[in-house]
């Protein structure tokens, strides 16, 4: 019986009915002859609500699931799908709450809708997780009224439900579909003009309008009585690493998601790009030490071992050491590699601490030094100051967007490559600097 009245609930409509006969039965004390019509009323009301219970618990009700993805995308819109099958005779007024995980720390989300007599109907609503880990979802709280509304009935579905957040891997596939669409320039990315010839022999070929003259093969020419042009591939099978700081500076949040996630989600996607480009990709991480590491290769399931490594990836709050970063990657790195390092330089001080080993490393590899533009600084600078104070806040502020330009400067003087860029443009920046060293065939 108790687990019955647990499933009742009072409606707004109900309470109101309540305070309107209250009002009527005051009224009918000072005015006797109005008490007849009112005790009508009363019977009446008691009648409706009586209806209402035996619509609402004398029928199957309502059937509901909620559709939960395999694993959720960082710091993306991800689908959550709900369906809803009325069993009822009579067109219902449902008001759904999804006991959303706590993360999110809302306790108010809620969908109002309606469904007609024994129609099924599908609602979908998004959720943006800007958290790395597991996501428990609770119960699906499905509350319902009949025309009448006195009373609601509750239903629950779909308890105790778990998703794993994963790094956005909706962004890997939305570059991947970009690239195969020709579309991609729309976002950023952009065309290298080729320099050089640092690119490895494919075959001799028939000349076709459109090849470039200067890659005539003469001696194939002269044998064959036609034109025959040497034929080139881009260079294959270069190490691409993405290595991750992951101490107490990228815990800095823009926007939700912290400077380390964006850094993660970007390592996804060139990683998947390098792949595709017949490079190897591999990962690492350093604070006080190197961990986390997936040694550059490109065998199939590459992918798959860079998402689980990137999934367990967190700040430990310590400030990392650089020189650390330099001994192991002349320890273990024997090939020349493109090394792609995700950190964040706010003043030029914090660089000279760190620019010797960034030497060190840049005299046998590739090396890309990737930080980020303070962009709440941007958006005080562009602000009009109205009096003293801020004023002083425009001028620090615009002092240290300065900083980070000196910083460009000063990498660029010992010949290190560097990526100054807006988090939420991270990735696009970072594919088309590897497009330009591959075209340029730096690496």
């Amino acid at each position: 019986m108790k687990r019955f009245f647990k499933h009742i609930y009072l409606t707004g409509r109900f309470f109101t009915s309540v305070s309107i006969l209250v009002l009527l039965f005051i009224v009918a004390y000072m005015f006797p002859g109005l008490l007849v019509m009112v005790q009508m009323l009363f019977f009446v009301f008691l009648g409706l609500v009586m209806l209402d219970f035996l619509l609402l618990f004398k029928q199957k009700g309502i059937r509901a699931s909620r559709v939960l993805p395999e694993k959720l995308s960082n710091g993306d819109d991800n689908p959550i799908e709900i369906s809803l099958q009325n069993n009822y005779n009579f067109t219902s007024h449902l008001q759904i709450i999804d006991e959303l995980p706590f993360q999110y720390q809302k306790r108010d989300f809620g969908i109002n809708t309606e469904l007609k007599r024994q129609a099924s109907k599908k609602i979908t609503y998004t959720l943006r997780p800007l958290q790395r880990g597991e996501y428990h979802f609770g119960n699906l709280n499905l509350y319902v009224k009949s025309p009448i509304s006195l009373v609601s009935r509750r239903f629950q579905f779909g308890k105790d439900a778990m998703v794993p957040n994963y790094p956005s891997f909706l962004q890997l596939k939305k570059y991947m579909l970009l690239a195969f669409s020709n579309k991609i320039f729309e976002y950023g990315l952009k065309k290298i003009r080729r320099i050089g010839y640092t690119m490895e022999f494919e075959q001799i070929k028939h000349y076709v309008q459109g090849d470039d003259l200067r890659n005539i093969n003469w001696k194939a020419t002269a044998k064959s009585n036609q034109l025959m042009v040497n034929q080139y591939q881009d260079e294959r099978s270069q190490p691409v690493y993405s290595v991750i700081d992951k101490g107490r500076v990228m815990k800095m949040p823009f926007e939700g998601l912290s400077l380390l996630d964006y850094a993660i989600n970007a390592s996804l996607v060139i990683s998947n790009v390098a792949l595709k480009k017949q490079d190897k990709a591999g990962i690492f991480s350093f604070s006080r030490k190197v961990e986390n590491r997936v040694v550059a290769e490109r065998r199939p399931s590459q992918m798959n071992i860079i998402l689980e490594t990137l999934y367990n990836l967190d700040t430990d709050f310590v400030e990392s050491d650089f020189s650390r970063l330099y001994v192991d990657v002349k320890r273990h790195l024997n090939q020349r590699s493109l090394l792609l390092l995700y950190t964040n330089f706010e003043t030029l001080d914090a660089l000279h601490r760190q620019l010797p080993y960034l030497k060190a490393i840049a005299k046998n590899h590739l090396l890309v030094v990737i930080f980020f533009e303070n962009t709440e600084l941007q958006k005080l600078t562009n602000k009009m100051a109205k009096n003293t104070y801020a004023i002083f806040e425009k001028t620090i502020a615009e002092k240290f967007i300065y900083e980070k330009k000196l910083i460009v400067n000063e990498l660029q003087k010992h010949g290190i490559q560097s990526i100054l860029t807006p988090p939420e443009h991270l990735t696009i920046n970072t594919i088309n600097k590897y497009l330009e060293i591959k075209a340029r065939g730096l690496l």
